[in-house]
């Protein structure tokens, strides 16, 4: 049995040290996407402890910067539910 960890909501956190383990994702086809797929395909990049779906965007807070600039290189100008990210 396989129990997936809930990541949370927040991504807005104040402290300067974590701004930089944010990744903003845009043009993003919320009506098909869901806050578990962005889950899915941005946690090959690190640990996702934040994600936000909003209409048409998203952010992901990684635990470290590393992993936030991982992503953005493999995940830069991708098609997802017909939209380039």
């Amino acid at each position: 049995m396989s129990l997936k960890v809930q990541t949370s909501n927040i991504t807005n956190k104040n402290d300067p040290k974590s701004i930089n383990s944010r990744v903003f994702i845009g043009n993003l086809n919320t009506a098909v996407v869901k806050k578990s797929d962005v889950e899915t395909i941005f946690s090959k990049y690190g640990r996702v402890v934040g994600c936000s779906v909003h209409k048409g965007y998203a952010f992901v807070q990684y635990s470290n910067e590393r992993h936030a600039r991982a992503a953005v290189l493999g995940e830069n100008g991708r098609v997802l539910a017909g939209q380039s990210l």
